[in-house]
């Protein structure tokens, strides 16, 4: 079988849906969602575009399916054997590294429903453990969710980042890392305008989409502070 623009194709029964997701998670990982197209995925698997389809029905099946490998990630400690609150600070830590390291997946969120057996692993998981702490029911589902938007918010500056580079390389505005600081430039001179902006132009918190150091960690502690406290009730 020969598809015009690929070479020898693979025949659909070759592939595999593993085969697929681990390449299409690679492709995600260098160019995001925009740069995701079956005929591009077909390529790199030297198949022809049609035989992935075959496999995972649609793009956006694609995306979710590939998106939903990548909770396996993500560790799920033993709330009793370590402490609920280190199996808290496991899970965080591992999602805000697999966010970081697949910022794709946070744009994803903005226009598919994803959600598969892979992040229900994780959720059911993260739920056993702030009931380890004490919470249940609804006040359970609240300590997860404060904690899970927490890490979302903290990985949007990367993932910001991320996209704005590729988006400056398709457009070809030549070293996109040189239109950044160019951009940042102007930034500072308005910035300068403020005095406690102006205090901060010489840390990296300046940087587009950064935050000051160990910004994620006092925050996640702060959190797990204020669950605590919730779960022993008011001090007398």
């Amino acid at each position: 079988m020969q598809v015009e623009g690929y070479r020898e194709s693979m025949p659909r029964n070759t592939l595999t849906r593993e085969q697929i997701l681990t390449a299409a998670i690679t492709l995600l990982d260098a160019e995001g969602l925009e740069g995701l197209s079956m005929r591009a995925l077909g390529q790199r698997l030297g198949s022809a575009a049609t035989a992935v389809y075959w496999h995972v029905g649609s793009k956006d099946n694609l995306i979710v399916l590939a998106g939903d490998q990548l909770w396996h990630e993500i560790a799920l400690p033993d709330p009793d054997g370590v402490g609920w609150r280190t199996a808290a600070t496991i899970m965080a830590s591992d999602l805000y590294t697999m966010l970081t390291r697949h910022p794709w997946l946070l744009q994803a969120f903005g226009s598919l429903l994803m959600f598969g057996p892979g992040k229900a692993r994780h959720d059911d998981h993260l739920l056993a453990i702030y009931e380890a702490a004490g919470f249940a029911g609804p006040a359970a589902d609240q300590a997860a969710a404060a904690v899970f938007t927490f890490v979302l918010g903290n990985a949007l500056g990367p993932a910001a980042t991320a996209s704005l580079t590729r988006k400056l390389r398709r457009e070809g505005s030549g070293d996109a890392e040189q239109a950044i600081g160019e951009a940042q430039a102007e930034a500072r001179e308005i910035a300068a305008q403020f005095p406690r902006l102006r205090a901060r132009l010489d840390t990296h918190s300046v940087d587009y989409g950064a935050a000051p150091d160990n910004t994620f960690q006092i925050g996640l502690h702060a959190i797990l502070d204020g669950l605590e406290a919730l779960q022993r009730g008011p001090t007398r």
